[in-house]
């Protein structure tokens, strides 16, 4: 198994840090992400991740093995859900062991802010108000290159719909 993976069932975290443990380490750090129940001033009832799996878990391992290479760590993993996830559910796991606590608390954020920023997992929220949203969609809000190269992506809503709200409101 990858250090890096997808997955539909609950994150077992505890489970997961065990798999960490080894008699060099001095230090371990984790980070759980959980899903909220508000964002941006609305009331969130659940939301969904999708993801597009081979490239998600093949960025993921980059990700990994960079932070391992970067802090000098030889143990970190990451789990992230994807599908449906209610209120206070985590959504995403990393885990870093290592010899010294400084390494293991910088792989550790390493890992996170990458996977957020380079990992193609998309979050769809559902609000109260019976209104759903694609939010942090970062390749919907892209422009394209070029004139002839159009960004694309496997989920599908209204990308005028969101462009023109984007404009309309200041807000993505």
């Amino acid at each position: 198994m990858g250090r890096f993976r997808l997955q539909t069932a609950p994150i077992a975290a505890d489970a997961r840090a065990a798999g960490l443990t080894a008699p060099a380490n001095g230090g371990y750090v984790s980070f759980e992400g959980w899903v909220r129940d508000h964002n941006e001033g609305r009331r969130v009832l659940r939301l969904e991740y999708e993801a597009m799996s081979s490239l998600a878990e093949r960025e993921g391992e980059r990700i990994i093995a960079e932070a391992c290479a970067r802090f000098g760590v030889e143990h970190a993993v990451c789990v992230h859900r994807v599908g449906p996830l209610e209120i206070g559910a985590i959504a995403v796991w990393v885990g870093v062991a290592a010899r010294h606590r400084d390494e293991a608390f910088r792989a550790c954020r390493y890992v996170i802010d990458e996977v957020k920023h380079r990992v193609p997992i998309w979050k769809k929220e559902y609000y109260e108000d019976g209104d759903s949203g694609w939010v942090n969609c970062e390749r919907c809000a892209a422009p394209a290159v070029h004139a002839d190269h159009v960004h694309h992506h496997h989920h599908d809503h209204d990308h005028d719909r969101a462009h023109a709200h984007r404009h309309a409101d200041g807000r993505r």
